[in-house]
């Protein structure tokens, strides 16, 4: 499963495995035995092929048929909305990945960017008073 997406993933590309091998600094057999399921990346390989054809590693282990992160969407639309505001966007970029803030990204789908720099603001806050207890 995984060998027959990343030959299709590199195919879409418009790569040989050999391009592939050296993108990652292996040899193309090496890659050659990903595509036939003769081998298994190891997990920062797995990583940057994730990273490389800008899928999940989930998408690529068959974990899901979704190639693309559900919140990604959410994620950039937070990024654009605190980019005026530097302290916020620090806060933002260290917690985005929080399984806990996972309700907060389905809610910002509808919500204007002014609501989302609010609510930002108001996560840092509460975060912030309790660092401070």
């Amino acid at each position: 499963m995984l060998g027959e997406k990343l030959k299709s993933l590199r195919e879409q590309k418009g790569i040989t495995q050999q391009e592939m091998a050296d993108i990652l600094g292996i040899a193309r057999g090496t890659y050659a035995h990903y595509e036939i399921d003769r081998r298994e990346p190891d997990n920062a390989t797995l990583a940057r092929l994730a990273d490389f054809f800008g899928v999940t590693t989930d998408y690529l282990l068959g974990r899901t048929d979704n190639p693309s992160d559900p919140n990604a969407e959410a994620i950039a639309k937070i990024d654009d909305a605190l980019a005026g505001d530097p302290e916020l966007l620090a806060f933002w970029e260290e917690t985005k990945k929080r399984p806990d803030l996972q309700l907060f990204l389905k809610q910002v789908k509808s919500a204007t960017p002014k609501a989302i720099k609010q609510m930002i603001a108001i996560i840092k806050a509460i975060e912030d008073e309790e660092a401070n207890e």
